[in-house]
């Protein structure tokens, strides 16, 4: 009897073992199918999202990457801050109009836009970080010059390493352009996104010229940046032109770019209130036209 009653549970434990390794296997098996790798899951619809510095109080310095293509090509607002804020709202609005329609953009492309170089400016204009609406821009046209500069009241677009002094030009006014070149935080972000990403092109959106300047430094203008300066203008209606002459500038991250063989235009908008959206779409679309094209 004894003998029996052995045989008896030495079966019924082999029996439960093989029934544990089952039902292990089973469940290990749908935890390992209910968990997908990473990249099976991003909905390629939106942004890559990365903050690429911070400027001189702190605030987020941010970008948005859409496609992934092997032409990248940026796109970058608010080096100016509050003095030229239409030109953030413009790449908020680009932002969210990329979101919704990701076809516009061509497979070959990568697009980054970074909304606001100088959030610091932006704030003594607005009291806002980040998405503002226009009804928060200051009605003061000093307060709103005053966020032109970062905290440090340095000039950002004279602190890039090309013809850099310390002493810049602003219309009739003497501002300072920091203590050396790329002193400043948000221009080191502008920087080290460059060195890193080593975009084809990068085009600046400013107010209020009314026009599409190309850039050059000290080997004049690259032929890219022609071609791109005329794609930009004739689709938008902003006049072409080749240099700025209304007074002297240094510094600025357009020449920087230029002394490193990127092509770059500035896009002036025609005041300092209107994003000007359709014009500034239709030279987004010619670019994305030009660059669409090109195989590497």
């Amino acid at each position: 009897m004894r003998q029996l009653f052995s045989k008896t549970a030495a079966i019924t434990i082999i029996a439960l073992v093989v029934i544990a390794v089952g039902l292990f296997a089973l469940f290990g098996l749908d935890r390992k199918n209910s968990t997908p790798p990473v990249q099976q899951t991003v909905d390629t619809r939106f942004p890559l999202h990365n903050i690429i510095g911070r400027s001189v109080e702190g605030r987020a310095i941010e970008s948005y990457t859409y496609g992934d293509g092997a032409v990248h090509v940026a796109f970058i607002g608010g080096i100016h801050g509050g003095y030229e804020w239409n030109s953030i709202l413009l790449a908020y609005k680009f932002i969210d109009y990329l979101k919704s329609n990701p076809g516009v953009i061509p497979n070959n492309l990568t697009v980054t836009i970074i909304p606001n170089v100088n959030p610091d400016g932006l704030f003594v204009a607005t009291g806002k970080v980040g998405i503002f609406a226009s009804v928060d821009v200051s009605t003061s046209t000093s307060v709103r010059a005053s966020g032109r500069f970062n905290a440090h009241d340095v000039d950002l677009n004279r602190n890039f390493d090309c013809k850099w002094q310390p002493k810049a030009t602003w219309q009739s006014k003497t501002t300072s352009a920091g203590t050396s070149a790329f002193s400043e935080p948000e221009a080191v972000a502008i920087k080290n996104f460059v060195v890193e990403n080593n975009p084809r092109a990068v085009i600046f959106w400013h107010s209020q010229s009314n026009a599409v300047y190309a850039s050059e430094c000290k080997n004049g203008i690259l032929p890219e940046t022609l071609d791109i300066m005329n794609a930009y203008s004739i689709a938008s209606k902003y006049p072409a032109i080749k240099s700025f002459t209304a007074y002297p500038v240094t510094g600025d991250a357009e020449s920087w770019l230029a002394s490193i063989n990127i092509p770059a235009i500035t896009v002036e908008f025609k005041t300092h209130e209107n994003m000007e959206w359709e014009r500034n779409l239709a030279g987004v679309k010619a670019l994305f036209d030009y660059y669409g094209k090109i195989k590497l």
